[in-house]
């Protein structure tokens, strides 16, 4: 099941070996928070966690250490 999903346990890539900081997809963000995609679709409204749009899509994908920032807030 995705609520039980840990950042821990996603698979490095090589962009995260280069420093460059992982993506998450806005199921995957929301697995982590627990909480609705209508909630983090707010947040990123608010300013509380801004998503990067990528793709033709304008898919939302939130990166792991504003993740992290807004856990230890909680």
């Amino acid at each position: 099941m995705l609520a039980n999903v840990k950042l821990e346990s996603m698979p490095r890539t090589k962009q995260e070996k280069r420093g460059i900081p992982e993506l998450l997809t806005l199921k995957e963000a929301c697995a982590v928070l627990k909480c609705h995609p209508n909630t983090l679709r707010q947040w990123d409204t608010k300013g509380i966690l801004k998503a990067i749009r990528i793709g033709i899509r304008k898919d939302r994908r939130y990166q792991k250490d504003d993740i992290l920032k807004l856990l230890k807030k909680k």
